[in-house]
C-alpha cells in the first residue's frame, strides 16, 4: 500500500505510527500516511535553522523568481493535482483545480513581494537624521491546515512566508495529505533551498509539539473554531505571533426586490458545493418576508433536485463524497439534530447511495425551513450539504441575525438596491461582505479573515496583511556628521527639533 512520508531536508525519521487515508468514493483505505511527533519536528527545526540565514539574506528579486518558478510548476501540473486532490478529498475534478487556482493566486502576489516588502523613508528627520524602516522576516513559520482545501490553504500561508525570507514547516491534514507533499517538492524543484519548505504530518501530537517549539516564532491556523481557540492560547503563552482562523455560519440574506433565479442558482452552488465543505459556504438563507421566503421555497426544491452526485472523478458531477465515515455521520447527526428541534426537513439528504459505490461517503442536499435562532443546529457549523431557511420580518432583523451570531467569518445580501446593500455591508457585524456575491473569498492583493469566533488574532491571512504577518519592522535612524561637534547635550533624550 502507497505511504506518505514526511518532507525533511536530508531524509525522513523512520515512523512507529501511521493514519489510514481513505478514497471516500469507495469507503476503503488507499494509503498510510506517516504521523509525525516532537523528534520528527525537530528534524525540519534543525534543517529550517541551517538554511533560514541563507535565504533571508537573498534579495526579494531572487526570491520572488523562486516563486515564479514554483508557479510555472503547478501550473504545468495542474491536472495531475487536481485529481491527486480529488481522490483523497472527494471534491470533484472542478473543484480541486478551483482549490489549486485560488492557491495559485497568492503565489502570484507573493511574485510581488519586492514591492511589498518596501520600508518607509524619510529624510532630513532632524539636522542631518534620515529614518527608514525595513521589514524583515520572523525566522520560521509553521502552518496546520484543514482537509477541505489541502492545496489553497497552503499555499496561502507559506508562499507569503517564504517570499518573505522565512523557513516554512507545513503541517497539512492527514486526511488528505498528498498534495501538500507534492507542492513542496515542487517548491524544491523551483529553486528553493531544501530545507526551505518541508511537510510534517500528524495529529494532536505534532500539533502541540508546533506550538510549544521555541524556535518557530509565527503559526497560522485554519479549522474548527474549539482547535482554533486551542492554538492561539497556547502558541502565544509560548511566545509565538498567531493567527488562528475558526469555524462559520455564513449567512445569505435575501431581500424582497432579489432577482430569485439568480439567488437560487448561487445557492445551488455555495451551499451544497464541496458537499458543502467549505467555511465559505453559505448554509444559512435568510429570506426577508414571508412572500420571499414562499417564493424562494418553491424555486429552492426544483434546483436542488436537479443536483447529480457522483464520484468525485465524474465530470458531470456538482459534487462528491464527504472526506470520511466520521464526516459522513457528524452531518447526518445534525440533520437529525434540526428534525429533533423542530425544524421542518423539506428535503432529506440521508441515506443517499450511488450505485456501485456504496461504501463512499455520500450525502443528498437538505433543506431544512422554519430554522430559528434558538436552534442548535443553527448556532454550529454542520459542514455537509444543508441549507437552512431563516425567516426574517425586515431588514433590520435580518441584519441582527448575521451580526448576532458567534461566528462572523462572511455574510452575503442579494438585493437591487444600492442603499440596502450599502447599508448592510457598513452596519453588519462580520468579517467578509458579499453583494450579490455569494462567496466572498476576496482576491489574493487583500485579505482573508473574519471575526468573532470565525479568527483569533489581530492580523488576516494573506494580501498586505500577510506581509505584515509574517515579517517584523525594524526602523533605523541615521546620521552622518560632518565632523564638526554640534554643541548638543548627549546626555538628555534626542530630539528632532
Amino acid at each position: 500500500m502507497r505511504q506518505i512520508d514526511h518532507v525533511i531536508a536530508g531524509g525522513t525519521a523512520a515512523a512507529s505510527r501511521f493514519g489510514d487515508v481513505y478514497d471516500p468514493n469507495a469507503g476503503t483505505v488507499q494509503a498510510k500516511v506517516a504521523l509525525g511527533d516532537a523528534a520528527v519536528l525537530e528534524a525540519a527545526v534543525a534543517a529550517a535553522l541551517k538554511v533560514q540565514p541563507g535565504w533571508a539574506a537573498t534579495n526579494p528579486q531572487r526570491r520572488a523568481r523562486v516563486m515564479f518558478a514554483f508557479k510555472a510548476l503547478v501550473e504545468r501540473e495542474i491536472d495531475s493535482l487536481a485529481r491527486m486532490l480529488s481522490a483523497e478529498h472527494g471534491k470533484v475534478v472542478a473543484d480541486a483545480r478551483g482549490d489549486i487556482q485560488r492557491g495559485l493566486e497568492v503565489i502570484e502576489y507573493a511574485c510581488g513581494i519586492p514591492h511589498a516588502l518596501k520600508g518607509e523613508y524619510t529624510q532630513g528627520a532632524g539636522p542631518g537624521i534620515d529614518v527608514y524602516s525595513m521589514r524583515v522576516p520572523l525566522g520560521i513559520g509553521a502552518g496546520i491546515t484543514p482537509f477541505n482545501f489541502p492545496a489553497m490553504i497552503p499555499m496561502w500561508m507559506f508562499g507569503v512566508a517564504v517570499a518573505c525570507g522565512n523557513a516554512f514547516i507545513l503541517k497539512p491534514s492527514e486526511r488528505d495529505p498528498s498534495v501538500p507533499v507534492r507542492l513542496a517538492e515542487l517548491m524544491r524543484e523551483a529553486g528553493a533551498p531544501e530545507g526551505i519548505l518541508q511537510v510534517v504530518h500528524g495529529d494532536a501530537e505534532m500539533v502541540n509539539a508546533i506550538l510549544d517549539h521555541p524556535a518557530i516564532a509565527a503559526v497560522s491556523f485554519v479549522g474548527s473554531s474549539d482547535i482554533a481557540h486551542h492554538v492561539y492560547r497556547r502558541g502565544v503563552a509560548a511566545g509565538k505571533r498567531v493567527q488562528a482562523m475558526g469555524g462559520a455560519k455564513n449567512h445569505g440574506i435575501v431581500m424582497p426586490d432579489a432577482d430569485l433565479d439568480q439567488v437560487v442558482h448561487d445557492l445551488a452552488g455555495a451551499a451544497f458545493g464541496s458537499a458543502g465543505e467549505r467555511c465559505m459556504a453559505l448554509p444559512v438563507v435568510v429570506p426577508v418576508g414571508e412572500k420571499t421566503a414562499l417564493a424562494l421555497r418553491e424555486k429552492m426544491i426544483p434546483a436542488m433536485r436537479k443536483l447529480r452526485i457522483g464520484v468525485s472523478s465524474d465530470p458531470e458531477a456538482d459534487y462528491g463524497p464527504v472526506v470520511n465515515a466520521a464526516h459522513k455521520a457528524r452531518v447526518e447527526g445534525w440533520i437529525a439534530k434540526g428534525v429533533e428541534e423542530g425544524a421542518e426537513l423539506v428535503v432529506d439528504g440521508r441515506g443517499f447511495t450511488l450505485q456501485g459505490h456504496e461504501g463512499g461517503y455520500f450525502i443528498g442536499p437538505s433543506l431544512f425551513d422554519h430554522v430559528t435562532p434558538a436552534m442548535e443546529s443553527y448556532k454550529e457549523e454542520i459542514f455537509g450539504p444543508v441549507l437552512q431557511i431563516v425567516r426574517a420580518d425586515g431588514f433590520e432583523d435580518a441584519l441582527r441575525l448575521a451580526s448576532d451570531h458567534q461566528y462572523g467569518n462572511g455574510v452575503a445580501i442579494f438585493t437591487r438596491n444600492g442603499h440596502a446593500a450599502r447599508e448592510f455591508a457598513a452596519r453588519v457585524n462580520v468579517g467578509m461582505v458579499g453583494i450579490n456575491v455569494p462567496i466572498p473569498v476576496p482576491v489574493a492583493y487583500h485579505t482573508f479573515g473574519g471575526w468573532k469566533r470565525s479568527a483569533f488574532g489581530d492580523t488576516n491571512q494573506h494580501g498586505p496583511e500577510g506581509v505584515k504577518f509574517w515579517t517584523k519592522v525594524k526602523t533605523v535612524t541615521a546620521r552622518w556628521p560632518d565632523g564638526s561637534p554640534d554643541g548638543g547635550n548627549a546626555f538628555v533624550i534626542p530630539t528632532m527639533g
